[in-house]
């Protein structure tokens, strides 16, 4: 059985007759008759008494009943799917770093949800490695990261660039310096991230290439805490910059400039490479990739 059977014996018990419905069809009258003979085949039953005037059976009255409901359940289907492309819904499982869901997600969703309501978004806080696997896995629909691998498997675009930065307490001995050496970070005490997070493998390959042993007093998971433990001064850390912008702008944190730090990470969007992307997905990604840099580095 197919749709089209099904809107040939509703035109039938309209029309009363094989070559009126072929012609409002656009179906020749054998074409008509073969797909009513394959209705009745199938369902092993006669629904039409082609005595003229031709009339349904009762059998016939009782399928065009179920058959006008089908056609109604499949107008409402193709609705639905288009009024999807017209006016994006469903969910979206994002995940991103504690940093980047502080830093800009309160501006990207604020301005994702005004313009699309009817999409929901729920958001999970993890370390950029962990973000690869999860989307891989289908354990998330997008994630925020820093684009650390490339993976077949995976779709990437650039969202914005950051870097990692030596801060300080304003208390702090190398808070009068705007500059410093990669000696300086011989003897300081450190506070550095955990070592799964990009920016501390990158600190210590940076360490590795100039023989340094850092003195690392504190490890912490989230950038977050890295800068409350800096803020009361146990430690210098060497963290996002664009984590750090409401904290040098309050006088907080000072930041110490050094050359061999200044190194542009990109950070970007995540995605299974050839999944289906429901409207929602369609529109996020699509506004997401739109977005002017300045949306994710801005101040404000």
């Amino acid at each position: 059985m197919n749709i089209s059977q099904l809107e040939t014996l509703i035109m039938i018990s309209k029309t009363m007759s094989f070559r009126k419905a072929g012609e409002l069809l656009n179906l020749t009258q054998p074409a008509v008759s073969a797909q009513i003979k394959s209705l009745e085949d199938e369902f092993k039953t006669i629904l039409i008494d082609r005595n003229q005037p031709v009339t349904l059976t009762d059998r016939g009255v009782v399928f065009l009943e179920h058959a006008e409901r089908i056609l109604e359940v499949v107008e409402e289907l193709k609705q639905k799917l288009y009024d999807l492309n017209e006016t994006p819904q469903g969910h979206i499982a994002l995940g991103t770093t504690t940093s980047i869901a502080i830093q800009i997600l309160p501006r990207v969703l604020s301005y994702f949800q005004d313009q699309f309501p009817l999409i929901k978004t729920s958001i999970q806080s993890m370390a950029s490695s962990m973000i690869y696997q999860q989307v891989e896995n289908g354990l998330i629909d997008v994630g925020i990261g820093y684009l650390i691998e490339r993976n077949p498997n995976l779709s990437t675009s650039v969202l914005y660039y950051d870097s990692f930065e030596l801060v300080v307490s304003p208390t702090h001995p190398l808070a009068s310096q705007p500059h410093a050496t990669i000696e300086a970070l011989r003897e300081i005490p450190l506070i550095l991230l955990s070592p799964d997070t990009v920016g501390r493998k990158f600190v210590d390959d940076v360490f590795k290439k100039h023989q340094i042993v850092p003195h690392v007093v504190i490890e912490l998971s989230s950038s977050e805490e890295v800068k409350r433990m800096v803020e009361i001064n146990l430690g210098a850390a060497i963290i996002s910059r664009l984590s750090v912008t409401s904290e040098l702008r309050a006088g907080t944190l000072k930041m110490i400039h050094i050359p061999e730090l200044e190194v542009s990470h990109p950070v970007g969007v995540i995605y299974k490479s050839g999944r289906y992307l429901n409207s929602a997905m369609q529109q996020f990604l699509s506004d997401l990739k739109g977005m002017p840099e300045t949306n994710f580095t801005s101040s404000e």
